[in-house]
């Protein structure tokens, strides 16, 4: 059977590359600001991919004060498990100041047989890997499958909500999230823990308006002066996060490649790595506070005064198996508490993001594992992830005892999620085809259920 799914999906590939492309040339940004006709072309184009390999009623949902959803169910047979196939089809922005090398939202392919454009990891290649899986189950569907696509995945989503509103349609045995990666091509990983993400802003305020930096300036406070003081309490002499109530723990899974995070970070030669502990507990197991913006003048408008306001935005990543609201009011009554000079410090809760870890022993699991090795025929790392993928929770409120199979094509290595020159290697596109396919057989089967129901076109 691996052979026979292996060699099916080789003469797939072409029509996937192209797919792929097709998609990358929608600028799906989903952030506010952003011109929604691309994103909601793109959803339309979503719908249409799905329609194509064999999903007959995929269709777009209305999400409440968001970016529609494509939903799809292709029924199984009575009795066999429910896998639901997700992705995301909106787009991290792609501003001219990062530095690509090639037009964002013109896909290329390179000397390095990769494909470069925004999206064509993050998540595109997760459509593609789903379209492909469906194409090959198409024959005869071993369980009934799920499609669920969200169109603001990289903004604030509001799917979260919905999913948890409508548990009927999202109810699932398995959640296969197509939005995540290993550390390196050719080195099969699933990720079984994914720390959470919060964030707030902080506000700093010392005078009541600007004035001259020369005539009052070394007694009135400057607020960017304030903020910085606060800011520099958020970590230690080492660069660890270092927040009273904060968690931090120790990684117990594959440790993480220090070549491959050198490459894949674009540390400077000669820059440290911050904190202590092992790389994999730094980047998997520890917290790790960053400020994402701040409001104040550019140096081109830079001028000759105090400021009376800063404002700044910070995102905490915190640890698997703790509380994301704890850890998120741990941070900001830390931030309440830095008033130097007596400044006016004002902190607004933004977001919460929940981590999440796997249970390695659930069927699904073990199959994708099992799948996973078929497909690369290599050892499988179970690996921890940084990033946060908060529509997970909501997905296990909804089926508390299905597993969530968390991988994909971004490589930690080389893939350069959200900054400049993001690219995928079409042949991992092709291994996780395969092993996506696997898996959803083997999940079927190892429930008991063997009998499959064949597609419209067999019928």
């Amino acid at each position: 059977m691996t052979d026979e799914t292996t060699v099916d999906a080789a003469s797939l590939m072409p029509e996937v590359i192209k797919r792929l492309e097709d998609l990358v040339r929608i600028p799906s940004v989903a952030f506010p600001g952003f011109d929604p006709d691309p994103v909601h072309r793109m959803g339309d184009a979503v719908v249409e991919l799905f329609t194509s390999a064999g999903a007959a009623d995929a269709r777009l949902l209305a999400v409440p004060d968001g970016y529609p959803c494509v939903y799809a169910t292709i029924p199984g047979p009575e009795g066999s498990p429910t896998v639901l196939l997700y992705a995301h089809y909106d787009v991290q922005p792609a501003p001219e100041s990062q530095g690509w090398s090639s037009e964002p939202f013109e896909p290329v392919t390179k000397d390095d047989g990769r494909i470069y454009g925004r999206g064509a990891a993050d998540d595109k290649s997760g459509l593609v890997i789903h379209w492909a899986t469906l194409k090959l189950l198409a024959s005869s569907w071993p369980c009934t499958i799920k499609i669920l696509v969200e169109g603001e995945e990289e903004t604030i989503s509001h799917l979260e909500g919905f999913v948890e509103s409508n548990p009927e349609l999202f109810d699932a045995d398995a959640f296969v999230i197509a939005d995540i990666g290993p550390q390196r091509v050719g080195r099969p990983g699933l990720t079984t823990a994914l720390r959470g993400d919060v964030a707030c802003t902080v506000t700093v305020r010392t005078l009541a308006n600007p004035v001259h930096s020369g005539m009052f300036g070394g007694a009135a406070p400057d607020a960017m002066t304030a903020m910085v003081r606060i800011l520099d309490t958020l970590h230690d002499e080492n660069g660890d996060t270092v927040i009273p109530g904060v968690a931090s723990g120790t990684w117990g899974g594959a440790d993480m490649d220090e070549a491959v995070y050198r490459d894949g970070s674009s540390i400077l030669p000669g820059v440290d790595f911050l904190g202590t502990g092992s790389l994999s507990d730094r980047i998997w197991m520890k917290p790790s506070v960053t400020v994402l913006g701040m409001d104040l003048p550019n140096t081109a408008e830079a001028s000759n005064v105090l400021l009376p306001e800063v404002t700044a935005k910070l995102s905490m990543r915190v640890i698997p198996g703790s509380d994301a609201e704890a850890q998120l009011e741990a941070l900001m009554g830390h931030l309440r508490a830095q008033r130097p000079w007596n400044c006016e410090v004002v902190v607004e809760r933004v977001k919460v993001g929940n981590p999440f870890e796997v249970e390695e022993s659930h069927p699904a699991i073990v199959a994708a594992k099992d799948a996973l090795e078929q497909a690369y025929g290599a050892d499988v790392e179970s690996i921890g992830s940084g990033a946060s993928i908060p529509l997970v929770a909501s997905l296990k409120k909804v089926s508390p005892n299905a597993a969530i199979v968390l991988w994909g094509v971004e490589d930690t290595e080389r893939s350069r999620i959200h900054a400049s020159d993001e690219s995928v290697d079409p042949a991992e596109i092709e291994r996780m085809i395969v092993a996506q396919t696997l898996f959803v057989r083997e999940f079927a089967a190892s429930t008991g259920h063997t009998d499959e129901v064949p597609s419209d076109g067999d019928r």
